[in-house]
């Protein structure tokens, strides 16, 4: 028997539970439907901020879309493996796709002078369309992205758009928001230097788990 000083809750489920209504406590989601406060509290839960809440935004039928395209197990596209690695597992019915580290992305890059990021987006193209896009850390792949989609490549049914820093990440971000009426896609994207893996990620595990009713 293990003696501990130490006063905790050890219950997985209990502190899930205990976690998410603490954020229903603290965050405004009033200006939220029910599906899409369950992907800001998810963003919440990985930041520990409530007050992001006020900086994410959804386009019309960005959970709709994306829960569908889920449903129908449409590709998973990443822009890099944190996002991978970051999705719930045993909610996936197929293995989500990252090229990054794909042996001939380095050479390509070089050159053309891109980004890896970037040039890892022309290996989704058999994929895109009607896919969830995530991208969480490049700000540049959400550029090369837009001006694809700009070019007449497939659209996918949802772009999770949050690259986090300090160089290009915000101005991504603004212009996927302004924009994606024009390009006809469907968005949810932080706004702001704030974003990354785990935000992304968590906003698609939040529509793995509307579609398996997992809601709070």
């Amino acid at each position: 028997m293990t003696i501990s000083k130490f006063h905790f809750q050890a219950d997985p489920k209990a502190i899930e539970q205990e976690s998410f209504r603490q954020i229903r406590e603290l965050t405004d989601l009033t200006r939220f439907s029910y599906q899409e406060q369950q992907v800001v509290m998810r963003i919440v839960h990985s930041t520990g901020l409530p007050e992001v809440a006020e900086q994410v935004f959804f386009s019309e039928a960005a959970c709709q879309k994306g829960c569908e395209a889920l449903a129908k197990n449409k590709a998973i596209l990443c822009d890099v493996e944190m996002v991978k690695q970051g999705l719930t597992k045993r909610m996936l019915t197929s293995e989500p796709l990252c090229y990054l580290n794909d042996a001939r992305v380095p050479e390509i890059a070089k050159e053309r002078g891109d980004t890896r990021t970037m040039v890892a987006l022309d290996f989704w193209l058999p994929h895109l369309e009607d896919s969830i896009v995530i991208i969480g850390n490049a700000p540049t792949a959400l550029f090369r992205l837009m001006e694809m989609i700009q070019n007449g490549c497939p659209k996918p049914a949802l772009i999770i758009g949050m690259p986090v820093g300090f160089v290009g990440a915000a101005e991504s971000k603004q212009a996927l928001w302004e924009s994606y009426k024009d390009l006809g896609v469907e968005c949810i994207t932080l706004l702001g230097r704030q974003g990354g893996s785990a935000v992304s990620s968590a906003s698609c595990n939040a529509l793995l788990r509307c579609n398996a009713g997992e809601l709070y």
